[in-house]
């Protein structure tokens, strides 16, 4: 006859009772303030607001910025996370410990640190505005500040998957003659799939969200550097885009995150067993 703690749900697990009131406090904190923002929509408009000159102009931006950031973030991210991964522990600790500062970094604070690097003023300035190029405060400053802040979600994701798998398919593929290049698009990346693509969806997502850097180091011209979380910030401002497109533009970046999120886990190797 089978025990009490043998039919328990291995799930369940015994945490007390008492800790039920915290956590639901806590759900609260963070549900409530985003079905203030769902139900502050005006439905009747919602259409109208996120079709709107300006509102068209902010969204195009954010995703093609945001799309360029994530390509750059592949082409960038995917060998630094291998070189991460298969590096020995101390080497392996100090490059993820770098490649964590923008997660903790104020955004602010990145948008000047890149203002401090391709202003004028500084050597790396200078000499782009002899080539006749500027930076700041122009469209290419997005993406920078997009690769900036969302560079670290695509490393972390691959280098995590990567130590996952091991080295112990690579080291059979070595052994059975087959070079460095085939066994990364044969062996490695394959079976590093789901990091790589979860990866891909968290950076899209912070590339079209950030705000801080791209303020400072950006700017927020309309139709050359005005994202959709700039575009909201200046309406709650008084200025810019309605208040109700405002709203509308929240509501978008909300059901793309909700998006990511479900993406994400469709992705995850235990979501598929």
């Amino acid at each position: 006859m089978p025990s009490a703690v043998t039919s328990r749900d291995d799930s369940v697990g015994f945490v007390p009772r008492i800790l039920a009131l915290p956590a639901l406090l806590g759900l609260a904190l963070l549900a409530l303030p985003l079905t203030a923002l769902v139900l502050r929509v005006d439905w009747s408009t919602l259409g109208s607001d996120v079709t709107s000159p300006e509102a068209l102009s902010a969204l195009a931006l954010s995703l093609v910025t945001g799309v360029i950031a994530t390509a750059a973030c592949v082409v960038l991210g995917v060998p630094l996370a291998l070189v991460i991964a298969r590096s020995g522990a101390r080497t392996a600790a100090v490059l993820r410990a770098l490649v964590t500062v923008p997660l903790v970094l104020p955004p602010m604070v990145g948008g000047v640190a890149m203002l401090f690097l391709f202003g004028r003023t500084s050597w790396l300035g200078g000499v782009l505005a002899e080539w006749g190029i500027r930076v700041p405060f122009t469209t290419a400053a997005v993406v920078l500040a997009q690769t900036f802040v969302a560079l670290p979600f695509l490393v972390l994701a691959v280098e995590g998957s990567l130590r996952t798998i091991g080295v112990g398919y690579e080291q059979v593929a070595a052994s059975l003659g087959a070079g460095r290049w085939t066994i990364l698009g044969r062996v490695t990346l394959p079976l590093a799939a789901p990091g790589l693509i979860a990866g891909i969806v968290l950076c899209f997502a912070r590339a079209i969200g950030e705000f801080g850097a791209t303020a400072l180091f950006a700017g927020n011209a309309p139709g050359v550097t005005q994202t959709m979380p700039l575009a909201i910030y200046t309406a709650f401002n008084g200025s810019g885009v309605s208040q109700g497109t405002a709203v509308a533009l929240s509501l978008l970046l909300l059901v793309t995150a909700v998006a990511v999120l479900l993406l994400v886990r469709a992705w995850r190797p235990e979501a598929q067993r």
